[in-house]
């Protein structure tokens, strides 16, 4: 057994201690002293606490410079180089990954497409992209604490089973248990939004911020929320399908089999029906329409550009909800259809600004993020990298 696999399953569990690491990961260098005071702990229990990440390579101490007189001040730090975790995203069409280190840099990427989105084939496919990206990286296998992988849908992250998906049409899917067979490793199952919340929130808008959404525009509608500093995926892991939000029980039919759902009135497909009902043109991917929006002839331009509105408004009702109902401090609007915020975000301003309830608006941030699939896959091995510490000190 690697000193890696030794690390994930054998400390001493203590649930602050993965607190511990993920403040060290994004305000670290930090001083023992620095890190009580962040964290309201004495300056006794961080002693305390300390020990196993820095036994087991997770943190690391150095010496640094003191301001003024006085001896070199001992500073935390993540350790990056020791450990390195695999993230892989499942899409319909492709699966993607990379291999990050400790800090959560990509170091690798890899991606295959496939025929088809059934678990047999996503699955073989994930395992061939883990090896490669193992194979990339000198001593991959020996230092891998494990395998995040995102999946877009509701998922059970405590057993590791996709229980639906409609993207990919699955249905009580186990994936954490073939993939771990296949790939000799722990692995982490959650879903693909709330992946990139906490990518979000270990280094990137999220942050210093105790509490936000990050909400995917593009094939569908999703949500992954942080609440008061740890990631929120409810009693049984659906917590965030802000997709399904009835608007319309008259409205269109969505893909779960609901009339009028968020997802029905602000995804790439309901852009693509408002286009195609309003007129003849020819706009058979989301990428034309947003070609007609922007440079299309006069007629086309129009219908196209009122098509984006009309979305942005649902999704602007949508987010209104949120911060109505979480008084969040910052919202990230992600996901490839953020690509054409200028088309559809002043309409979902709008539409926030008019339900939102007295101050929930004001109170909470936009900030616009369009990602790549790295995005998804760095997210995806912060969990793995997140699971590994909180296993190691459960």
């Amino acid at each position: 057994m690697t000193r890696a696999r030794i690390a994930v399953t054998d400390l001493i569990r203590e649930p602050t201690r993965a607190e511990m690491f993920a403040l060290v990961l994004t305000a670290g260098p930090i001083s023992r002293t620095g890190l009580s005071r962040r964290m309201r702990l004495a300056p006794s229990t961080v002693t305390r606490l300390l020990p196993p990440l820095l036994e087991h390579d997770f943190l690391r101490e150095t010496d640094a410079a003191p301001r003024g007189r006085g001896r070199p001040q001992r500073m935390l730090e993540v350790n990056p180089d020791r450990h390195v975790a695999v993230g892989i995203k499942i899409g319909p069409a492709q699966v993607s990954g990379v291999i990050t280190n400790m800090a959560a840099q990509v170091l690798a990427r890899a991606e295959l497409p496939i025929p088809d989105p059934r678990p047999d084939t996503a699955f073989a496919a994930a395992a061939a992209v883990t090896r490669d990206l193992l194979a990339a990286v000198p001593h991959g296998a020996e230092r891998a604490l494990g395998v995040g992988v995102g999946v877009g849908g509701h998922v059970d992250s405590a057993s590791g089973v996709c229980r639906y998906s409609a993207i990919l049409d699955w249905q009580n899917v186990d994936v954490a248990g073939p993939l771990a067979a296949a790939t000799g490793m722990p692995v982490t199952v959650n879903n693909d939004v709330n992946t990139l919340a906490v990518a979000e929130h270990w280094f990137g808008e999220g942050r210093d911020v105790a509490s936000f959404a990050v909400v995917t525009v593009g094939p569908g509608i999703g949500c992954g929320l942080v609440l008061n500093g740890e990631l929120f995926a409810g009693s049984g892991g659906i917590a965030g399908e802000l997709g399904h939000l009835p608007q319309d029980p008259a409205g269109p039919m969505c893909g779960c089999g609901s009339r009028g759902c968020l997802e029905a009135l602000a995804s790439d497909r309901a852009v693509l029906r408002h286009i195609r009902d309003a007129g003849p043109f020819d706009c058979p991917t989301i990428g034309e329409a947003v070609r007609l929006a922007r440079h299309g002839p006069t007629a086309a331009r129009a219908v196209a550009r009122a098509a984006f509105a009309e979305a942005g408004t649902a999704l602007g009702r949508g987010l209104a909800g949120l911060c109505n109902l979480l008084n969040l401090q910052k919202i990230i609007v992600a996901g490839e259809g953020a690509v054409a915020y200028d088309l559809f975000g002043p309409a979902m301003q709008d539409a926030l600004a008019a339900h939102a309830f007295s101050d929930a608006a004001r109170d909470c941030a936009l900030h616009v993020d369009p990602v790549h699939h790295d995005l998804w896959a760095r997210g995806a091995a912060s969990l793995a990298i997140r699971q590994a510490v909180d296993t190691a000190v459960r």
